[in-house]
């Protein structure tokens, strides 16, 4: 496989353990509990009943089988997470560095895309503006007008415009050079489930092998 199927299996093997655990999690699935009802103490003809609760889940009679499942998936997953530590190895660049710079580098783009959009602007806000003035008896009161805002952007949009094109092409570039090493390289692992199978299938698969061992 390559490293776009072997990310992609990586995947499937965490929901796989994550179900697992999910089930674990349920206390009705990880233990039995009985109920007495202790007829016989208030009424000498009755004999006391004990009743089983049987838990409404799958998978909660075969819990041992589940955890051992989840070890496998977790030993799988090791082995998956090595052969593909292996082959990023062997390829030209870093592509984990690569991915986290071309993150950063479209962070930058989309603040340098707002500046570039913006543009000087003049507006009239309307009672905007308060202070005091004299009336004519001489008493200091309240008054508000208008307030003309003029915005003016303190940055030369060039510089920013031949920013922006350089970091759009640098990303797109590292971007068809990550998207190639992922279908190009090669991960030596040999997928235990196909891809599309289900927990429940994936499972059975397991506990069938296990038992012919």
């Amino acid at each position: 496989m390559n490293l776009k199927e072997a990310f992609r299996y990586q995947n499937k093997i965490r929901s796989f353990m994550e179900t697992a655990q999910n089930i674990l999690a349920i206390d009705a699935n990880i233990t039995t509990v009985q109920n007495t009802y202790l007829r016989h103490k208030l009424m000498a003809e009755m004999e006391d009943e004990t009743v089983t609760v049987v838990p409404d889940a799958e998978f909660h009679d075969r819990i041992t089988k589940v955890v051992k499942f989840l070890i496998y998936l977790l030993n799988e997953k090791e082995r998956l997470s090595v052969a593909i530590r292996k082959s990023k190895a062997g390829l030209d660049f870093d592509v984990d560095g690569e991915v986290s710079l071309n993150a950063t580098r479209q962070s930058v783009a989309e603040t340098l895309t707002r500046m570039n959009d913006l543009r000087n602007s003049e507006q009239i806000i309307s009672g905007g503006g308060t202070g005091y003035r004299f009336n004519v008896d001489g008493n200091q009161v309240p008054y508000r007008c208008d307030v003309k805002r003029v915005t003016t952007i303190n940055y030369d949009r060039n510089v920013i415009r031949n920013e922006l094109t350089k970091l759009h092409k640098k990303a797109d570039e590292i971007s068809a050079k990550i998207d190639l090493s992922l279908v190009t390289s090669s991960v030596d692992y040999n997928p235990p489930f196909e891809i599309n199978i289900s927990f429940a299938d994936a499972f059975d698969s397991f506990t069938g092998k296990e038992e012919k061992e």
